[in-house]
């Protein structure tokens, strides 16, 4: 057995990863720097779909190849997050629209919200063109949206 890093777990619809904030993270202050939320929800949105059966690398190889552009990000930071923290980052995917897929996270503390983000993902072809997802993808999250 080797050992593997987290993709984290299920609770309801909501996806929970589990971040230790690193010395890296922060900033001269020890607090972190406001950019690394957003790689933290990075990986939240990553590792939802990982934890679905649904990885990055698998899109780019199928028969219609896809990737991910985010469109639309909006931010609310509450409160900071030092170095040394145990974070979560909670992920839901709301919705499919289109080519557009609509995606609520947080990131928490002890269950103390931290930061907040609405977030709008863009399926597109490698080209750039916008295109719907893949009917797998579809299917693939379609027991966590909202509306499930």
């Amino acid at each position: 057995m080797t050992d593997q890093p987290t993709v984290g777990r299920f609770d309801g619809r909501a996806h929970l990863l589990p971040v230790r904030v690193y010395y890296e993270d922060t900033d001269f202050t020890g607090v972190v720097y406001h950019a690394n939320y957003v790689r933290y929800f990075e990986r939240g949105r990553s590792d939802f779909l990982r934890a679905i059966g649904i990885g990055h690398a698998q899109l780019l190889e199928g028969e219609a190849p896809m990737a991910f552009v985010i469109a639309e990000m909006k931010l609310h930071f509450v409160r900071p997050a030092r170095i040394d923290d145990a974070l979560t980052v909670r992920t839901t995917y709301d919705a499919v629209k289109g080519p557009r897929l609509m995606i609520s996270q947080v990131i928490e503390r002890d269950g103390d919200t931290l930061c907040r983000a609405e977030v709008t993902a863009v399926c597109i072809h490698l080209d750039g063109r916008p295109r719907r997802p893949t009917k797998a993808l579809v299917e693939a999250v379609a027991p966590w949206l909202a509306s499930a």
